[in-house]
């Protein structure tokens, strides 16, 4: 901004006495119009405010600060992210995400899709656009105020034409943009916290969609084992080989069987369809293909060392706590500085009386601060910010001890995994072939092998779900690590709302 001083009195003086026409500056005499004279005044006020905003005030940005948000997610480990601003980027997101579909679904392309095509995320991106309009409103002062009264009777006319400009919003320029400017920054990180959520949510239903969908297709296996074990009791009973008690074992394994493929089918369309709210999609789109089965277990993990001292240097809750903490102690200094000058006021004024001069001169109206001296506006600042310093110590905390208890579910995750990869099933196989090699020297009926496989299911389910809750572990120890808690997102979505 420039400087405010620029204007002195005595410039006013010849500002009096002159007139504009097409833009430019005159010294002709002011035409006895009443019309021309309030003209002259608006444009006078006009003139001082446009030499006080020359080359000082912001404007939107093209990205709407959206690129930074892209940013600290590129940095966090995250997928590119794409705000639909307008229709074209809209059909580019359509065009990329059927791209993305004519192949059967990675994790990453889950997340990709996510990204940039759920609609619940698209509507945060606009917070920022939101706190960047606040910003560049902040950096402007308040609009002017012109008044125009006329007065008539008797044969005599009085007009008195007056321009305010308010001081106060002028010298806290500075103060209120830079308060604007630690909340956008702030709404920044919020934003591309629910980022990192929102593709944490993402690989969280596609892993539980791949799991139950491949628990499915074991499920249909079984229920076959179990018809053929079904039909083959009905065959042994009537041919006077079995008693009824037998063949009531079979048909039940059969119809427990059969059972539990439409609960397993049930599970994989929620999941399915969960996963397809979190993608966007719709039409024909939603019918993706996915991979058959899971990602198997990785050799070795991320180890724990120093994972809290990372999370609080890398967590975006914990870094937009203390972006809300400088912010507040902004706003306390700007709260003490306009403690008692609430409202200070200073303009231009003419007044023209019927056979009388024309009169000029200025008008400065200050609020008289008669009920501040309580001190309840400072006090209620000092405790807002106190307020702001204990919720970000909280956030702190609660980092630490989430980012712990990430790690002990992953750890725990891993190893009950591995477990099941290198000793259960490993042993499971080992009975069946013995079984089968009974069985092929007739030591052992069928239905003994039958009911060997029945005990396999129980174990081949429990090693899905078990590597299904590794990958789960690991997408929350990384949500742990650099985005935020579920509390966070609660309250940055109350702070988002204007």
């Amino acid at each position: 901004m420039q400087d405010q001083n620029a204007i002195t009195g005595t410039d006013l003086e010849h500002l009096d006495q002159a007139t504009f026409v097409g833009g430019k500056r005159t010294d002709a005499p002011l035409p006895d119009t009443t019309s021309l004279r309030s003209c002259t005044a608006l444009r006078l006020g006009l003139g001082v405010v446009g030499v006080l905003l020359v080359g000082g005030c912001a404007t939107l940005s093209p990205d709407g600060g959206f690129n930074t948000v892209r940013e600290i997610v590129k940095e966090r480990g995250g997928r590119d992210a794409l705000w639909a601003r307008t229709g074209a980027d809209s059909e580019a997101i359509q065009t990329t995400v059927r791209q993305v579909l004519t192949h059967p679904l990675s994790v990453d392309d889950a997340v990709r899709i996510a990204l940039i095509n759920n609609r619940g995320l698209q509507a945060t991106y606009a917070e920022l656009g939101i706190a960047e309009s606040d910003l560049v409103e902040a950096s402007w002062p308040r609009n002017p105020g012109f008044a125009f009264s006329h007065l008539q009777g008797g044969g005599d006319k009085e007009i008195e034409r007056s321009f305010m400009l308010e001081l106060v919003s002028l010298l806290t320029i500075p103060l209120r943009v830079g308060i604007e400017r630690e909340r956008l920054a702030s709404t920044q990180l919020a934003v591309a916290a629910e980022v990192l959520d929102v593709a944490a949510q993402a690989r969280r239903a596609y892993y539980r969609t791949v799991a139950a969908q491949q628990t499915v297709q074991y499920m249909e296996q079984v229920q076959v084992a179990a018809d053929a074990s079904a039909e083959l009791a009905g065959r042994m009973v009537k041919a006077g080989n079995w008693g009824k008690l037998e063949q009531a074992r079979e048909e039940s394994f059969y119809a427990d069987a059969i059972a539990q493929v439409a609960r397993a089918r049930q599970t994989a369309v929620t999941e399915r369809e969960k996963l397809i709210r979190l993608l966007g999609l719709s039409g024909a789109d939603t019918e993706f293909k996915l991979p058959e089965r899971l990602a198997d277990l990785p050799n070795s993990i991320a180890e724990g060392t120093g994972i809290e001292a990372r999370a609080l240097a890398d967590r975006l809750d914990v870094q937009a706590a203390k972006k809300d903490v400088e912010s507040l102690a902004a706003s306390l200094g700007l709260t003490k500085t306009t403690r008692f000058i609430n409202v200070l006021e200073a303009g231009y004024k003419t007044k023209s009386e019927t056979g009388l001069p024309l009169k000029r001169g200025y008008e400065v109206s200050v609020e008289l601060p008669l009920f501040d001296w309580t001190g309840a506006k400072v006090a209620r600042a000092e405790h807002v910010y106190m307020q702001g310093v204990n919720r970000a110590a909280e956030v702190a905390i609660d980092a630490r001890s989430e980012v712990r208890e990430a790690y002990s579910a992953y750890r725990t995750a891993y190893d009950l995994a591995r477990q099941y990869r290198d000793r259960v099933l490993p042993l499971r196989k080992q009975i069946a072939d013995e079984n089968q090699l009974r069985y092929n020297g007739m030591l052992i009926s069928v239905f003994e092998l039958l009911a060997d496989a029945r005990e396999q299911v129980a174990g081949v389910n429990a090693s899905i779900e078990a590597l299904r809750d590794f990958w789960l572990a690991e997408t929350d120890l990384h949500l742990a690590m650099t985005g935020s808690s579920s509390a966070f997102q609660r309250a940055a979505r109350r702070t988002f709302t204007p």
